[in-house]
């Protein structure tokens, strides 16, 4: 059971971070300024890496050959110069494979004897690098979160009078694509939201449900003390 769990929080998490990358561009740069990172930060040392990806190519380089080593055969009658030309070929694969197994070995000593892990203050002065500034992304990821949170909350509302309650997103993404109207009133201290018809009465229903569950929380508009009001409106058109 502690592993079903485990497995389908991750799932959950999985789920809300592909929705936040598409629908609020949780990955999106917000601006290009740039900062120093700290120099006891641990990177990748670019020795081990040059190292790691020189085993990685010759590896590959020794497979290919060794492919062609096992797959080479005696091809035609079996004549002096057939047998002589087929030893040939042989002998240099195996010569060829030989060198670069010793190659592989070599470098794989050399990567082992390389500390994976630096701090930023070990690296070379031309390997030395920055990071985009995090401060004001931490900020506006912050406000996406809460946003995604008043999503939310939004959609548990439109299931209870929805026949799909998994289109309730989709339905939210249609209403803030939707033309509305912003009428403040200094006089009733009110805000109205005016929402516009949507494209079929089951949505219509639902949203105008919502605006009634929105409108019973008294929800001042921030830094105003104006009360939001939400109206839900037919079209106007004959």
């Amino acid at each position: 059971m502690p592993i079903a769990a485990g497995m389908f929080s991750r799932w959950s998490q999985e789920n809300f971070f592909r929705y936040m990358r598409i629908h609020f561009g949780l990955d999106r740069v917000i601006d290009y300024s740039t900062e120093e990172i700290p120099a006891t930060t641990k990177v990748i040392n670019p020795t081990y890496r040059e190292l790691d990806g020189m085993v990685r190519k010759k590896t590959s380089l020794l497979t290919r050959k060794l492919a062609e080593f096992g797959a080479l055969s005696l091809q035609g009658e079996v004549a002096p110069a057939n047998v002589e030309t087929y030893e040939l070929k042989k002998a240099t694969l195996q010569e060829q494979a030989t060198h670069l197994r010793n190659e592989v070995d070599q470098l794989k000593v050399e990567r082992k004897a390389a500390s994976r892990h630096i701090s930023v203050s070990q690296l070379p002065d031309n390997k030395r690098f920055t990071r985009l500034s995090m401060q004001s992304k931490h900020l506006i990821d912050t406000i996406k979160m809460v946003a995604y949170r008043a999503e939310t909350a939004m959609a548990h509302v439109l299931r209870e009078r929805m026949s799909r309650p998994d289109d309730a997103r989709s339905l939210l993404g249609e209403v803030y694509r939707t033309e509305s109207d912003l009428l403040p009133n200094h006089t009733d201290k009110t805000l109205t939201v005016r929402l516009h018809h949507l494209a079929n009465h089951c949505s219509n229903v639902a949203v105008r449900h919502l605006c009634s569950e929105l409108n019973s929380t008294e929800t001042q508009f921030p830094g105003t003390d104006l009360r939001l009001v939400y109206e839900f409106i037919a079209s106007q058109n004959p």
